[in-house]
């Protein structure tokens, strides 16, 4: 299970490069009367592109926890890239949280699949009951200038999508441009079934 520890900051999303990208009018005394719409479909928009390509954009902090290792030695991470593990923490069936030693693992950097490893023959298993809960930093940056060119496109051409079709309630839930779809495409995980086709 992979939770969100902290949010995105309002300050770090690209209101000004939406903006522009849109051809929004500016000079105006109301210029900022509808940055609450477009902080919301830049959230929106984010969210969906980081969903498709599991990589996260904008730098926060997340807890992934598993009660049981499916292989002793390695929590496989479920989003990338992962700058840092901030700890590792065993937690008993009545909630009793204990910090691993930093010493017990490392982080194994991967841009599609990065994974917290044993320094020896294995990690510390979670009691019955119980969960190894790992939290760590994940994303290109801070700011949006850290996320790559690309990316940033996608985000802002889904937004502009999001807002220009707010009323329309047809469209699909999977509803995504072709021009976005193309642009994260290479960001998206490979991955391969028994046959070795792409699943």
């Amino acid at each position: 299970m992979l939770i969100e520890e902290t949010n995105i900051p309002d300050a770090a999303l690209p209101v000004a490069a939406f903006k522009a990208h849109v051809r929004m009018g500016t000079g105006f005394s109301e210029d900022a009367l509808q940055d609450a719409v477009i902080v919301g479909f830049l959230r929106a928009a984010i969210a969906a592109v980081e969903a498709r390509t599991g990589k996260v954009l904008i730098e926060r902090e997340f807890s992934q926890i598993a009660a049981v290792l499916s292989k002793s030695d390695v929590v496989v991470l479920t989003v990338a890239p992962v700058t840092v593990v901030v700890d590792m923490q065993l937690v008993s069936r009545s909630g009793d949280a204990q910090i691993v030693n930093s010493a017990v693992y490392w982080l194994e950097r991967d841009a599609q699949t990065p994974r917290v490893r044993a320094a020896a023959a294995c990690l510390p298993s979670p009691e019955a009951g119980g969960e190894l809960r790992v939290r760590f930093l994940a994303g290109y940056g801070p700011e949006w200038d850290d996320v790559p060119p690309d990316l940033q496109q996608a985000v802002l051409m889904l937004a502009a999508h999001y807002y220009e079709y707010r009323h329309d309630t047809a469209l699909s839930d999977g509803c995504m441009p072709f021009g976005v779809t193309s642009l994260i495409e290479r960001y998206r995980t490979l991955r391969l079934g028994r046959s070795g086709a792409r699943a």
